[in-house]
């Protein structure tokens, strides 16, 4: 290719100071069309880069209603109530046709994280990372999320469990959010507690609720797929809502009340 300035082509073509035959001047130019094209897709089809917090269900040290002693055990994640139970994130992501997993760390580095888990989307443009947090460090464990949504590493991050602002107070984030990143917030009546700090933070928040929830993996799962599919937040919220009328056995009227209705 020669310079725009239109300079001398023997600067371009020292050993012969002549410009190279048309075919190969066609090739150079088809092969550098082909890295550009390449590189429109790969920016085009980013991997998506998704993390989720489970604070594990724990009835000796959170405000809730009292479930069973095994399901209720927030040491074990195993047969959790938010994670090893059938709707909890490890069993229903791993029962799922969507999502394959590809990585399971039993050792953390950290004795808060339970275990770790790495699914991949089936269309292979997205990555869940999931941890399950001991339900006593609850608390650790909202703080860990939200620095995540903060640090701009994450295209979307969710936090699922008991609502640890209802039990304690925790000062707001004090810096905004690196880059724009997405939240979902799975607990009981997250739009009254966390929509407010998260948007003066910068994050967007995306699936919030309303009510007194139960918040099952199939909630995160079902509105996963409009988020990948770069759909709006009512497709989102709908997608919820029918997911959970399906769970509780309700009318789908009533179970997309539970979320919030966010501008799309």
């Amino acid at each position: 290719m020669l310079p725009a300035d239109g300079g001398n082509p023997s600067d371009f073509f020292p050993s012969t100071g002549k410009p190279p035959a048309a075919p190969v001047v066609l090739c150079i130019m088809i092969a550098r069309l082909l890295a550009f094209l390449l590189l429109i897709a790969s920016a085009h089809g980013a991997e998506k880069r998704i993390a989720v917090f489970v604070g594990l269900c724990d009835n000796a040290t959170q405000g809730i209603v009292k479930v069973g002693a095994r399901i209720g055990d927030g040491d074990k994640p195993d047969d959790n109530l938010y994670w090893g139970c059938s709707d909890g994130l490890k069993s229903y992501f791993k029962a799922s046709r969507r999502w394959k997993l590809e990585k399971r760390e039993a050792s953390t580095g950290d004795e808060r994280i339970l275990e770790r888990l790495t699914f991949r989307h089936v269309s292979g443009d997205a990555v869940l990372v999931a941890e399950a947090w001991r339900g006593s460090k609850l608390k650790d464990c909202y703080l860990a999320s939200e620095q995540a949504m903060l640090s701009g590493k994450h295209d979307l991050v969710a936090f699922i469990g008991h609502n640890v602002l209802m039990d304690t107070a925790i000062e707001a984030p004090g810096r905004k959010a690196a880059g724009k990143t997405d939240a979902i917030v799975l607990g009981c009546l997250s739009d009254r507690y966390f929509r407010a700090r998260l948007e003066n933070a910068g994050v967007r928040p995306v699936l919030l609720t309303t009510q007194l929830m139960y918040p099952g993996a199939f909630i995160l799962h079902d509105a996963l797929e409009p988020w990948l599919a770069g759909k709006d937040r009512k497709t989102l919220r709908t997608a919820a809502g029918a997911a959970y009328a399906r769970n509780q056995k309700i009318k789908a009227g009533a179970a997309t009340g539970v979320f919030s209705a966010l501008e799309p």
